[in-house]
């Protein structure tokens, strides 16, 4: 853990402010970066804040001020202050540049991989969400309907819907916090978490349909090869919520899911109950994330990167 930041110090000489955050941005990207923008917009009128993330998923565009996200990275001068939420700086993807340019810099997260990429870091590895943290550090007489709704949605990402182990008392305090606010908090788990299109329905099918159980049932694993992507039509945001679907199948201590995105190369993600770390795991294939969610990139033939994956995998069912 390290010791809370104070933005209004950080920011209040900043005429620039740049955040970033991980490539291919969930639920808890878009909403940490998005609130701190709507915060710092409001505290510091004065400043040019600008958020740099890749395409997000349509499913966020509920969230207040998705649309002035700047996607194309352009080539501008060095922010003042450049904030990284969610990750640590090698995981920026295209805003890396805004990060190694800026006069400060500042961390914030909660993945247990990231030991603090800046000069200023608050992170705490116990924490829900990257949203709990940056709620952390708003002022109160700053807070809105709007900046709640969006930390809001990054919590519930990040927590399935307040349901993964890592949604703590602080996690249901801040909530109730937060949905005091009067948004329609039942509507934006639908819109963003359940409801999925037709295709996204298929594709799910097809994914659990053509699912392997192994190690005795206590682990299921699917994949979705380049050939079933054009088939229907489909791109890497199409494959949302595969994963856990894949871990709530009855017996399973351990999920993984993977989709090819190069030959013989997987993008991996695992979805796991307490008796797996899956962190440890990604971190072995140059990946990260938490306890019960993570992921990496992993290249070989689909029985190669099983066989590498369930081996470290029975290593922590034998521990």
């Amino acid at each position: 853990m390290t010791n809370k930041i104070n933005l209004t110090e950080l920011c209040k000489e900043a005429k620039s402010i740049g955040i970033g955050g991980h490539v291919r941005p969930d639920g808890d990207c878009m909403g940490s970066t998005l609130a701190l923008y709507q915060y710092l917009k409001k505290r510091n009128p004065k400043s040019n804040v600008t958020v740099y993330l890749e395409e997000a998923s349509e499913i966020f565009s509920v969230i207040p001020e998705f649309e002035k996200v700047e996607h194309n990275f352009p080539d501008v001068p060095g922010h003042d202050v450049f904030f990284v939420l969610d990750c640590e700086k090698e995981r920026l993807g295209g805003a890396k540049k805004y990060f190694d340019a800026a006069k400060t810099t500042i961390n914030i997260d909660h993945h247990i991989t990231n030991q603090g990429c800046a000069e200023f870091n608050y992170i705490l590895h116990t924490a829900s969400s990257t949203c709990e943290l940056v709620y952390d550090l708003m002022l109160p007489e700053y807070m809105d309907a709007e900046i709640a709704k969006t930390l809001y949605i990054g919590i519930i990402h990040d927590t399935g819907v307040l349901q993964y182990s890592n949604t703590s008392p602080k996690t249901l305090r801040q909530v109730a916090d937060l949905i005091a606010y009067g948004f329609d908090f039942t509507e934006i788990i639908d819109k963003t978490f359940y409801e999925k299109t037709y295709l996204q329905n298929q594709i799910m099918g097809r994914a659990i349909l053509e699912s392997l159980l192994i190690m005795d049932g206590r682990c299921i694993v699917s994949a979705v090869d380049q050939k079933m992507m054009d088939f229907y039509h489909a791109d890497s945001k199409d494959l949302d919520g595969i994963v856990n679907q894949l871990r709530i199948t009855k017996g399973v201590d351990c999920a993984v899911f993977m989709y090819q995105i190069g030959t013989m190369e997987y993008k991996i993600s695992m979805r796991s109950n307490e008796t797996v770390n899956v962190a440890k795991i990604a971190e072995l294939f140059g990946g990260g994330g938490h306890c019960r969610a993570a992921g990496c990139t992993m290249n070989g033939t689909f029985h190669d990167v099983v066989n590498n994956l369930s081996a470290q995998i029975e290593k922590q069912f034998h521990a």
